[in-house]
């Protein structure tokens, strides 16, 4: 008996998603809750789970397409085994594919130490997006671009090799042959944006147009974290099983600049001003399809190692793609740190409807005047955008004072001053 495999819930407010690849090919033998598919949504990728075991009889839309909540999207003959009812022929056609450990939208697979181009930073969308689709380990592929770089027509050669059941690198080489020569050519492509590139295009940009944006800078002596952490990383580590990081102290110096300037921690809903009474801390953290910002909820009353935990656990995860709606649902405050991308000084945006960002930058040693003498210090610029409309000048350089003061001595993060 065939069961239809249909879009699940997304959340609240979300009606619909993309396909963004299959996990399962007709033909394969799929168990239980195990996942299907990877479906795109404007926040998260949503794995698509088949709710009885048997073979995947088909797709019923392409990679790519638009799918509404209870949407049919595939069929799976339940009880069946693989090599069953045509299981054999339809695993065959689909090039047997190796895309079941794919979690995320634009991850390519996984690839062994050591291999070609060590991670994905090497393939450009393009090139992944083909490798994800017909599961090509790109280790065993030669690059033909430039710097030996993967190019789609590469994988091409080597997918169409692989089903032809020839030799890939023969393929490729006569792929090769026929396109014209990249050395000292120029070469574009048209990629689509994923569903989740778009929202967060659509989302800064009316964060531009619909917040009176306002940045103000300080820097911040970093000497005594950084002491403090290496005096207690390792008991640290001992007693909670988790790195002391610096996030932690700028999320507990955070919170008591937020509960000192409340408008920081508010934002505008229509013409009224929503104030709130806890602090939850958005974090920015990078993943395969694009940056996100799950929240540590609570901030102002978890400690040192719990908010560590909590963040590297949404860093994990959003590598793997596998972060929920409800991670990412609320925050009143966000925390963006440039500075492990090596940035300087930026001027951070807003994430709607909060009204308040602290951009964190990169730790360099600097020259600075300490008691009239000029000495060496590890100094990191701090910046604090805000929505104008509702955080004066003064409440937002008085935030990032106290954010500064309670960095540069962390004893007032234990004294609440």
């Amino acid at each position: 008996m065939a069961t239809e495999i249909k879009v699940p819930a997304l959340g609240e407010s979300v009606t619909e998603g993309t396909i963004a690849e299959w996990l399962k090919q007709p033909g394969d033998a799929v168990a239980v809750d195990e996942p299907i598919a990877s479906l795109e949504t404007d926040k998260v990728a949503v794995e698509v789970p088949s709710p009885v075991a048997g073979v995947l009889q088909e797709h019923r839309v392409e990679v790519g397409a638009t799918v509404e909540v209870g949407a049919v999207i595939a069929s799976v003959e339940e009880g069946a085994t693989a090599g069953t009812k045509g299981g054999d022929t339809a695993k065959a056609k689909s090039g047997d594919s190796a895309q079941t450990t794919a979690t995320a939208p634009s991850a390519p697979p996984a690839e062994p130490a050591g291999g070609q181009g060590d991670s994905a930073q090497g393939m450009s969308p393009a090139v992944r997006r083909a490798v994800i689709e017909h599961g090509i380990d790109p280790t065993t592929i030669k690059g033909t671009g430039r710097d030996g770089r993967l190019t789609k027509e590469d994988v091409l050669a080597a997918a169409e090799a692989k089903r032809q059941g020839g030799d890939a690198e023969a393929a490729q080489a006569q792929a090769s042959a026929q396109a014209p020569s990249v050395a000292g050519g120029r070469r574009e492509e048209r990629v689509k944006m994923t569903r989740m590139r778009q929202t967060i295009a659509k989302r800064l940009k009316a964060a531009q147009d619909n917040a009176a944006l306002l940045t103000t800078f300080n820097d911040c002596d970093m000497s005594a974290v950084i002491e403090a952490r290496a005096k207690y990383k390792d008991l640290f580590a001992k007693k909670h099983d988790i790195r002391l990081g610096f996030m932690g102290f700028f999320a507990k110096a955070a919170c008591l600049a937020l509960k000192d300037v409340p408008a920081a921690n508010a934002y505008i809903e229509g013409d009224e001003i929503v104030y709130h009474d806890y602090v939850d801390i958005s974090v920015a953290v990078s993943a395969p399809g694009g940056l996100v910002v799950p929240v540590v909820r609570d901030a102002d009353k978890k400690g040192f190692a719990q908010i560590e935990k909590d963040i590297a656990d949404f860093g994990a995860r959003a590598k793997e793609g596998t972060l929920t709606m409800d991670d990412m649902r609320g925050g009143t405050f966000t925390i963006s740190n440039g500075g492990v991308f090596g940035s300087l000084m930026s001027t951070p945006i807003i994430n709607p409807p909060q009204s308040a960002v602290l951009g964190l930058h990169r730790i360099e040693d600097r020259p600075v005047a300490v008691n009239g003498q000029v000495v060496i210090r590890p100094m990191m610029y701090l910046a604090l955008s805000y929505d104008h409309r509702l955080i004066d000048g003064r409440e937002a350089v008085t935030a990032l004072k106290i954010i500064k003061e309670a960095i540069e001595d962390p004893t007032r993060l234990l004294i609440d001053l």
